[in-house]
């Protein structure tokens, strides 16, 4: 890392294998053209790192209801249900997300720097296994059995190898959730502290073509490539990193905090600040997921949400030296520089 020290366990040589292995870099010779060119680059962001933790309840419908304290941003509500489904043994269906704010609900820090499932989603999956413990106990004491011989299918606990002999769900929970009710309800904590981090490498390739008269550069193509350790919801990740790219290509082309002479910002408004919309995005965009579990990621998982925006200023910057053997130095590589890179640095 820069900082001297060994980077954590990650899938950076995948990546890059899975880069040089894909059509779009094999390819690569039938893409270039008078003022077309390919490049790629390489990037990584280290994860953050927080402690959390969750509360998972069962209701008398025969529902999971988990308590968390995070935003639900990019779809991580729908991995959290998924996650907590899969540790208690439900549909994802039968799951739903409580979100309360910081003075009431579970500590889960805050939702940002790619480490929301990293962090949160340990003490999600602790909170679903000790609901299900509890519910396993629950059940064993209407049939005088041992918990291990139990097991949760269709939304019902019933006897290994015997489905005859099963109790749903919901009645488990009626009975601990009435007045007068002798049992206690089911309710799982889970609590963890992510103190490990599980770096995220992205690789990018760039086809682009500059005009050489004006300096624009057009992305025509980008392809993504990823570790997520472990993809927990496949879409929401290649959205993240699609959005990721989108932004990068912003950074590359045309976002800019610009100031007059006398320091005044000629900048500070969205009519005059220069945000890439769909109109701007490349006419490929494409998407490849390169699972390296992580050690301590909940299932394997990495934050994703990060890594995708660090390569694709470098990569268009390789593809536009490629393309005219012009090197920009400054972003963003608007045409004025692009052409200025064109006539030497002039």
């Amino acid at each position: 890392m820069a900082s001297g020290m060994p980077w954590a366990g990650m899938g950076q040589r995948q990546v890059l294998e899975a880069l040089r292995d894909h059509p779009a870099w094999q390819n690569r010779e039938q893409a270039r053209a008078e003022g077309r060119g390919v490049g790629i680059a390489l990037g990584a962001w280290p994860g953050g790192t927080e402690p959390a933790s969750a509360a998972c309840a069962l209701q008398t419908d025969g529902t999971l209801k988990v308590h968390i304290s995070t935003a639900d941003i990019n779809g991580t509500n729908t991995s959290m249900a998924l996650m907590a489904a899969e540790a208690f043994g439900l549909d994802p269906d039968k799951v739903t997300i409580a979100t309360g704010d910081t003075s009431s609900g579970p500590y889960a820090g805050a939702s940002g720097g790619s480490k929301t499932i990293y962090t949160v989603g340990p003490p999600v999956i602790q909170a679903a296994q000790e609901a299900r413990r509890q519910t396993l106990e629950l059940a064993a004491e209407t049939f005088e059995a041992d918990p291990e011989d139990l097991e949760i299918v269709d939304g019902a606990v019933q006897v290994k190898g015997s489905p005859d002999k099963s109790i749903p769900l919901r009645k488990i929970a009626q009975r601990t959730m009435r007045f007068g009710g002798r049992q206690a309800p089911v309710f799982g904590h889970g609590r963890h502290a992510q103190t490990s981090q599980a770096p995220g490498f992205c690789a990018q390739l760039a086809e682009v073509q500059v005009d050489r008269e004006t300096g624009r550069v057009d992305v025509d193509r980008v392809v993504v490539i990823q570790d997520c350790g472990r993809a927990i919801n496949p879409a929401a990740v290649e959205g993240q990193m699609m959005g990721g790219a989108l932004q990068g290509i912003g950074w590359a082309l045309y976002e800019e905090m610009s100031y007059s002479e006398d320091g005044q910002l000629l900048t500070a408004t969205l009519n005059d600040y220069a945000l890439p919309h769909f109109a701007h995005g490349p006419v490929e965009l494409e998407t490849v997921l390169v699972e390296v579990p992580s050690d301590h990621g909940p299932f394997g998982a990495r934050g994703v949400g990060e890594p995708p925006v660090v390569p694709t200023a470098a990569a268009i910057a390789n593809a536009i030296a490629d393309a005219c053997g012009a090197r920009p130095t400054e972003l963003p590589m608007t045409p004025p520089r692009v052409l200025q890179a064109l006539n030497g640095g002039e």
